[in-house]
C-alpha cells in the first residue's frame, strides 16, 4: 500500500464555499420551507430532503402540485431564490477553523480563488460581510464560466488567476462529484465533512488525497517555523535571510509551504 506524501509545496489554493468554507448548506436545504413560511403556510416533514436534489423549475412545480400555490414557477423561484440570498447578506457564517485558515494561508503568501456554484452576489455579500472578500485573488461560479464541477473549467480558470501548476495547486471541497473532477484534472485534493455529504463521506475519503473533519484540524506549518518566519521567507525568497531563519524551516526548501495532519487526523489514502 502506498500512501501519499503530505509534504507537498502548495502554491495556491481552490476553495469551495458552500460547506467548505462557509455553513450555509442547511438554507439550500431549507430554503422551501423558509419560502413557504413567507406566505404562512408550514411545510411539510421532510420537504428539504425531497426538494434538496431537484431542480429549481421542479421544485417549484413540486410545491405549485402539493401546496395549491397559484403563482407561476418563475415567481416561486424568485421567492426562494430571495430566502437563499437574504442568508448569506445576513446570516451566513464560517464553518470551524476556516477563518483562522484563510488568514495563515493569506499571511505566508499562498494564492487563493474561489470555485463556487453558488451566485457571485450572494458570496460577495456574504464574504464583505465577514470580512474576507481581501484575502482572495478571484472568485469563480459556474454559471459564469458556464459550466458546473463536473467539468474542470472552473478550477482551470481559478489556477489561471493564480498562474499556478496543478500539482502545487489545492482544491478544497466537501462535494464528492466536484472532488473527483479536481483530481482527475491532475490538482491536490482536500476533503473537508459536512452533513449534506455524509452519504458520500468514505467515498470522498477514498477520493481525496486529505480529508478532514474540520478545517481546524488541517496544520499547514509542519517544519515547526513559526508563522512569522514562513511568512517572512514566503515574501522575500531565500536570499537576505538568515541561516538560523532557514534552519527554522527544516530540511524541505524554505519557500516551499507543506501540510500535514495533526493528531493523526490527517487521512492518507491509497494511491
Amino acid at each position: 500500500m502506498n500512501q501519499k506524501n503530505c509534504n507537498r509545496m502548495i502554491d495556491g489554493v481552490i476553495f469551495d464555499v458552500d460547506g467548505t468554507l462557509l455553513d450555509t448548506m442547511p438554507v439550500w436545504h431549507d430554503a422551501g420551507a423558509r419560502f413557504l413560511a413567507t406566505l404562512g403556510i408550514q411545510a411539510e416533514p421532510g420537504l428539504g430532503d425531497l426538494l434538496f436534489e431537484e431542480t429549481v423549475e421542479t421544485g417549484a412545480q413540486y410545491l405549485i402540485d402539493h401546496y395549491g400555490l397559484s403563482m407561476s414557477i418563475p415567481e416561486i423561484a424568485r421567492g426562494i431564490d430571495e430566502q437563499v440570498e437574504q442568508f448569506y447578506f445576513r446570516e451566513a457564517d464560517f464553518k470551524p477553523g476556516a477563518r483562522e485558515l484563510l488568514q495563515q494561508m493569506y499571511d505566508v503568501g499562498i494564492h487563493l480563488t474561489v470555485a463556487t456554484s453558488t451566485h457571485r452576489r450572494c458570496i460577495e455579500a456574504a464574504f464583505d460581510r465577514l470580512g474576507i472578500r481581501g484575502l482572495f485573488e478571484g472568485i469563480f461560479t459556474c454559471s459564469e464560466v458556464g459550466a458546473t464541477k463536473n467539468n474542470p473549467a472552473i478550477f482551470y480558470a481559478a489556477e489561471d488567476c493564480m498562474q499556478t501548476q496543478p500539482e502545487y495547486t489545492w482544491v478544497f471541497e466537501d462535494g464528492l462529484y466536484a472532488i473527483r473532477t479536481a483530481e482527475a484534472a491532475g490538482f491536490r485534493t482536500v476533503g473537508v465533512y459536512d452533513p449534506v455529504s455524509e452519504k458520500d463521506r468514505e467515498e470522498i475519503i477514498r477520493t481525496a488525497d486529505f480529508y478532514y473533519e474540520s478545517l481546524a484540524d488541517f496544520d499547514l506549518l509542519c517544519g515547526g517555523a513559526d508563522a512569522e518566519t514562513v511568512a517572512r521567507i514566503s515574501r522575500d525568497g531565500m536570499a537576505g535571510n538568515s541561516t538560523e531563519d532557514v534552519a527554522d524551516i527544516g530540511v524541505e526548501t524554505a519557500a516551499d509551504i507543506s501540510v500535514c495532519g495533526g493528531d493523526g487526523r490527517r487521512s492518507e489514502n491509497e494511491s
